[in-house]
């Protein structure tokens, strides 16, 4: 069989719902992966991931290579096995994470500083792609520059160039035979160069193609139309993943542009600093108002699969546990935010299959603008 393969199910303007099939299994779109950097999210562990359900995660390539290391992971069954998954796993090529510890970039990779012992690290398509296979994802991502914004036009043409010759490099060294690897198209908030990035990655053989090097800090109007410049240069017979968006009205308006996949630390980041993401916005469960507030997190939502942090503490609970710096708070939150936005995202699909996406769209925007 194909290494991956989508069924689109239903639409509603260019906003999608597929079924994408790979070796291990069946994983539906529009797909929220929570964020997994060093094979575990962060205050909760794999049984209430499972409770959660998410059908996949992403491990984070670059801190997996520095710890505990690709290859012993690798004698110890690949990542699934290391801890004790089942569902799909996707790793990210380390290239974001590199580009962020400024490194010196050769000919032919990159060298950086370790964040864990200083000591300098080489990173390249084929190391990147060594090491990915050796973890054994599910799903492979080329190595990329991600470029920072703002960037000048002859800066961002550079690394779009750069990343372009890196995937054919990619291609050349990835020989995992059921593992689907994605090339990245890149080229920051020019739309000639978004453009012309993912057409020429479209041109690939790739099992899926990334937006990558969007929301970076670049306002939303910068953002959607650098989407749109991309996404229709992609083919539809294949995943196309946003990288590194999580905030719900980012959520809608990337699907409304035809993504299926997406992933972002943002909502454990937020939990573990005691913001909930709930049916009335996000609340800051610190807030001196919860001290005496009996209700639940967000007392309009159900609980996922038994998943109940959401309903059985109270908010006044758990502003005592922030209070008094108890980690309960953050594991609770978590599954609380996770849950809810993997909730949010399956009522996604049911609108694009209702036919009401406009209405859901406005719905978001009303609610967390």
């Amino acid at each position: 069989m194909d290494k991956i393969s989508v069924k689109i199910e239903a639409t509603d303007g260019d906003a999608r719902a597929t079924t994408i099939t790979s070796p291990r299994g069946e994983l539906t779109t529009p797909r929220f992966m929570p964020v997994g950097t060093r094979s575990s999210i962060k205050t909760i562990d794999t049984a209430d991931i499972e409770a959660l359900e998410p059908q996949i995660l992403l491990g984070n390539t670059y801190h997996l290579m520095e710890r505990p290391g690709s290859e012993l992971i690798a004698k110890l069954g690949g990542l699934h096995e290391f801890m004790d998954w089942s569902g799909h796993i996707l790793t990210d090529s380390g290239g974001y994470q590199v580009f962020s510890l400024s490194p010196k970039i050769g000919p032919d990779s990159v060298t950086f500083k370790s964040v864990y012992d200083g000591s300098y690290v080489e990173m390249s398509p084929e190391i990147s792609m060594e090491v990915q296979q050796q973890l054994g994802a599910d799903i492979a991502m080329a190595f990329d520059i991600c470029s920072a914004l703002p960037a000048t036009d002859k800066s961002l043409e550079s690394d779009v160039d750069t990343t372009l010759r890196w995937a054919q490099r990619c291609l050349d060294a990835h020989n995992h035979p059921t593992q689907a690897l994605f090339g990245i198209c890149q080229g920051g908030t020019n739309l000639d160069l978004r453009a012309r990035s993912a057409a020429a990655t479209a041109q690939l053989p790739f099992d899926g193609y990334a937006v990558g090097g969007l929301s970076v800090g670049e306002s939303r109007p910068e953002m959607v139309p650098a989407l749109r410049a991309a996404v229709a240069e992609l083919p539809a017979d294949k995943p196309r993943y946003f990288m590194g968006l999580g905030d719900p009205i980012g959520l809608v308006e990337a699907v409304r542009n035809g993504i299926d996949m997406f992933d972002c630390v943002l909502p454990t980041r937020l939990a573990r600093h005691g913001t909930a993401l709930t049916s009335a916005g996000r609340i800051n469960l610190k807030n001196a108002k919860f001290a005496t507030d009996d209700a639940p997190i967000d007392p309009d939502f159900e609980p996922l699969n038994g998943v109940d942090s959401t309903s059985r503490y109270s908010r006044a609970y758990i502003r005592h546990l922030l209070t008094v710096n108890e980690p309960t708070a953050g594991r609770i939150i978590t599954l609380h935010n996770l849950s809810w936005l993997i909730d949010f995202v399956a009522r996604m699909r049911q609108a694009i299959f209702s036919g009401s996406f406009d209405e859901f769209t406005k719905e978001t925007y009303a609610i967390f603008d």
